[in-house]
This record gives C-alpha cells, sequence and structure tokens, in this order.
C-alpha cells in the first residue's frame, strides 16, 4: 500500500492502517517502513470483532501455502519486525466509500494472502 499511496491518494481515497501492536511498535512500523499513512491501533480488538477477522491456529502461521509469499516477501526486502498482542488475526483490505457503503472486502486466507493493488484501484474507480 505504501508504493500505491499516491495512485490512491489521486483516486480521491485514504488509506488507513489498524496494527495489533501497541504505539511503540506502530510508530517504529511507520518509521521503518516509511508509511504515509495513518497507523491506527486495536489493542482491544475491539475493530477486529466488529469486522469479524479470523484467526488462525498458531502452527497455521507456517503452513507451506505460505511459502512462495514468504519467499516473495524476503525477495522484496520485507522482514518480520515485532508480533503484535494478536499473532494469529489475520488481516483484511476494504474499500469503503462515501456514506458506509462497502466497494470491496478482502479477508486474508493465510498470513501472507494480500489483494491485488488493481482490484482495490478498480474498486476505488467504481
Amino acid at each position: 500500500m505504501r508504493d500505491a499511496y499516491p495512485r490512491i491518494r489521486e483516486q480521491g481515497a485514504e488509506v488507513v492502517a489498524v496494527g495489533t501492536g501497541g504505539r511503540g511498535m506502530a510508530a517504529a512500523f511507520s518509521e521503518d517502513y516509511e508509511i504515509p499513512y495513518p497507523v491506527l491501533l486495536d489493542d482491544d480488538a475491539r475493530a477486529a470483532r466488529t469486522v469479524a477477522l479470523k484467526k488462525i491456529g498458531f502452527f497455521q502461521m507456517f503452513d507451506p501455502a505460505t511459502w512462495p509469499g514468504t519467499a516473495r516477501a524476503w525477495r522484496g526486502g520485507h522482514r518480520i519486525g515485532m508480533a503484535g498482542k494478536r499473532v494469529t488475526q489475520l488481516g483484511s483490505t476494504f474499500v469503503i466509500a462515501p456514506e458506509n457503503e462497502l466497494r470491496y472486502e478482502h479477508r486474508d486466507r493465510n498470513s501472507t494472502d494480500h489483494p491485488p493493488l488493481d482490484e482495490i484501484l478498480s474498486a476505488l474507480r467504481e
């Protein structure tokens, strides 16, 4: 999302990340990865519960299905930082239009599953 942020802003949209760690982790994440958009905290999992985010078992984090995504991330220079409070919680991506219209939803199937950027940009153009 960081690299696509200018393209997303050109569509009149904003990106907001929601993390599971504390303030220090959010600040380190924002600084280490040069995140230009807000990073909010969900310490008590209230937001995660509201959108019914899925959790996986600890050993599922090491599922062979995640290996290609992990290898791709490592080749891209990404490294695993400190773990947040809910390491087994999967992420999601939502595109929400004015008046709370849900235009796009992607719920990660594993820890390396992220939506294609083209799908997100397409939902912004709708």
